[in-house]
């Protein structure tokens, strides 16, 4: 991350992408798991109920899944821009108290939200036939899934800045 003692601050590593896809990506499989399940009883369409061990084997392969999208998204974000200089500005401006005062990334939160969603979908589509459980999702329930997950996201991104807060990360320095 960005430090003010740093004169020549690098982008995130391996090691940081990582980590956060595997916070975040845990996070709202677990989110994503309870509103599939909420969506499918609502709109009476499909089939998912999975059980507690069943969400265990199928969130071992989300896990591998989250390690190669980190990998995925940060040789992409590297090729897009170099150097990471966008994202350097955006930590410097954050510690100089220029940043969100509320919300930790709002539309960042909307979209990993909704994306990862669709995600765990998939990983319980794809992982049903090789652990034998039976599991079928309609594109509505997906998209009604995925959008009650943005309330998830949402309540998420307020967390961490309550904690920014009180933490008094990106409060100017006197």
């Amino acid at each position: 991350m960005y430090s003010t003692k740093n004169k020549n601050p690098e982008p995130p590593g391996v090691v940081i992408w990582v980590m956060v896809t595997l916070l975040w990506g845990t996070v709202f499989f677990y989110t994503s798991v309870f509103m599939l399940r909420f969506a499918t009883v609502l709109l009476g369409q499909g089939v998912f109920n999975p059980s507690r061990s069943v969400q265990f084997h199928v969130y071992g392969i989300h896990a591998v899944v989250l390690v190669v999208f980190a990998l995925a998204a940060m040789l992409v974000k590297n090729m897009a821009e170099p150097g990471g200089q966008k994202q350097i500005q955006r930590w410097k401006s954050i510690s100089e108290g220029k940043g969100e005062k509320l919300f930790i990334s709002f539309a960042g939160s909307i979209a990993t939200s909704f994306f990862f969603t669709g995600l765990t979908a998939l990983t319980f589509l794809f992982s049903a036939g090789n652990l034998g459980f039976s599991v079928s999702l309609t594109y509505p329930v997906v998209l009604t899934a995925a959008l009650f997950n943005i309330g998830a996201g949402l309540a998420a991104s307020l967390i961490v800045g309550f904690v920014f807060l009180i933490a008094k990360v990106g409060r100017k320095k006197a």
